[in-house]
């Protein structure tokens, strides 16, 4: 959520800058804005990344399984 924020507000500041023509307000808001577009760029890829890794940890856990019963059989 917080990317969210951030890119709001850096747009804001933008805005407000370029309207006063103060660049100094102008260019902090573009670095906040993407400051705020890269923060939520990590979370979808933390977001995707725990999902590989639940994944994983199932088949991992299925193959375990396959393995014993497959061991108790014989």
């Amino acid at each position: 959520m917080s990317g969210k924020i951030d890119k709001t507000k850096g747009r804001i500041k933008e805005v407000v800058g370029s309207v006063t023509d103060n660049k100094d307000l102008e260019t902090e808001g573009r670095i906040e804005r993407r400051a705020g577009e890269a923060k939520e760029k990590v979370s979808r890829l933390a977001g995707k990344v725990e999902k590989a890794a639940e994944k994983a940890e199932r088949r991992a856990v299925e193959t375990i399984n396959k393995v014993k019963d497959s061991s108790h059989k014989k």
